[in-house]
């Protein structure tokens, strides 16, 4: 069968989306603003430390795949074929945009993580040299760094997954692209999932979005900035990526109108 006729666009629905992102913003914004900063605050051998290992693997490849898969599947049993196919495409140019311009900026501004930091004022780990280094030396430089941590006389320990996170995430701070993830992809799938008049969905991707924010500057792996420039980006493009799909999606629908009959007389 063709595809439904597109629908407009539901104006009406943004109203609580930017009041969303906007309490998402305040967040990170008061933190900047009041200069505090949360790393190291929590014990990082805690049940809670892993707790936000777990939080922020979900916008971590391979798992933030199974993020977006998941949230396909639920929204594909509450939405019309017409409106997931709009919501695929809009995803699909969300999360392009996001690597791309996350690809782009950390070398730009070449911002030294908290964590790395923390270990340079520890004499750890040298920040000047280290980000100069091909990403496997940085891997051992880390990984050397990381195993001195419990045996140097500072205040934190770190439990085995929290360490395992350490020695991952060698690259630049600036901007967190977990955060542009979660902010995108909650977004744009709250604006289709609030037309088919579901809460409930939107409303968890809200507090993961703001656990994920959390659990960056938690564990040591961004600075508060790094979130609320994030969370800022994160909505503009979802906000772009809606509009762009939007415009495109009815020349798309009448294409795939013109080649829904031929199939089906082939099928006959």
């Amino acid at each position: 069968m063709p595809l439904k006729r597109p629908f407009p666009f539901r104006s009406a629905v943004l109203f609580p989306m930017i009041l969303g992102w906007f309490v998402l913003l305040i967040i990170p914004g008061i933190l900047f603003v009041s200069d505090a900063s949360l790393f190291p605050w929590l014990s990082l051998d805690s049940t809670a430390a892993e707790t936000l290992f777990w939080i922020t693997s979900t916008g971590t490849a391979p798992y933030g795949v199974a993020t977006v898969l998941l949230i396909l599947f639920l929204s594909y049993r509450r939405l019309e074929h017409s409106r997931f196919f709009s919501l695929f495409l809009a995803i699909s140019l969300s999360m392009c945009t996001t690597l791309g311009l996350n690809h782009f900026l950390k070398p730009f501004f070449n911002e030294a993580r908290p964590n790395a930091v923390w270990l340079d004022q520890h004499n750890l780990l040298n920040t000047d040299s280290f980000y100069t280094l091909s990403k496997t030396e940085r891997k051992i430089q880390m990984m050397a760094a990381v195993n001195q941590v419990e045996h140097a006389n500072t205040e934190i320990t770190l439990a085995p997954l929290v360490k395992q996170h350490w020695q991952h995430e060698i690259g630049f701070s600036f901007p967190s692209g977990h955060t542009l993830f979660a902010i995108t992809l909650t977004m744009v799938a709250s604006y289709y999932l609030l037309i088919a008049g579901n809460i409930w969905i939107p409303g968890l991707l809200f507090f993961w979005s703001i656990a994920m924010g959390f659990s960056r500057m938690l564990l040591g792996m961004h600075w508060t900035q790094d979130v609320l420039a994030s969370t800022l980006l994160g909505g503009i493009i979802g906000l772009i990526s809606l509009l762009v799909i939007h415009k495109v999606f009815p020349f798309i629908w009448s294409i795939s109108s013109r080649l829904a009959p031929r199939q089906i007389k082939a099928n006959q």
